[in-house]
């Protein structure tokens, strides 16, 4: 199975709320599943972008039952997790395109493709993925929450207003754990094309 049709699999097994069917249809017409997840930190190769969201959606439920057992223990519904984990990087949709660039390969130069980003909405990336999925289906507070601060650390915000993170971890232990997830996955699960 490939991971665009695993991907959907998992989409339309696990979210039935309203306007999802819109936002796969978005999903299809763009280049979400042949997108890298990355220029060159994580899976940077056509395709990456949809394999990464499945591999976070893995990891991410095996977080939650390890950490609260039972589905219905969890701080967020099972249909939330899915969306929370497949949708964290919708801001990717659109955003990369392929150049090229000399390379020394052994003593002589070469055109060698590369991708670069060209993003035409410029509004975060947590916050972005956020106000895309609200464009086509509502996102309760704790997805929103998750989604939003999903980079952590890693996030330019975190910079200036350090505290806030520190406050949505607090209140939505979730976040915590989604954040995690996704560092793991990305470092522990995934290649990226040197």
């Amino acid at each position: 199975m490939t991971a665009k049709e695993e991907f959907i699999k998992i989409y339309t097994e696990n979210i039935k709320r309203e306007g999802a069917d819109k936002l796969l249809a978005f999903l299809e017409k763009s280049d979400f599943f042949t997108a890298p997840a990355s220029t060159r930190f994580h899976s940077n190769f056509a395709g990456g972008l949809a394999e990464h969201s499945v591999m976070v959606y893995k990891r991410f439920v095996k977080m939650l039952t390890a950490e609260y057992g039972a589905v219905e223990k969890w701080p967020v519904t099972h249909e939330g997790a899915t969306i929370v984990a497949l949708l964290h990087d919708v801001c990717k949709t659109n955003t990369y395109k392929t150049e090229e660039r000399n390379v020394k390969v052994g003593n002589e130069w070469v055109k060698k493709p590369y991708y670069a980003v060209e993003d035409a909405l410029p509004y975060g990336h947590g916050e972005k993925s956020v106000f895309m999925i609200g464009e086509y289906m509502r996102l309760n507070l704790v997805e929103a929450m998750a989604i939003n601060w999903h980079m952590g650390g890693y996030d330019a915000r975190y910079a200036n207003t350090n505290y806030v993170l520190s406050e949505a971890y607090t209140k939505f232990p979730v976040c915590v754990l989604f954040h995690t997830a996704d560092l793991l996955t990305t470092y522990l699960d995934e290649k990226c094309v040197k």
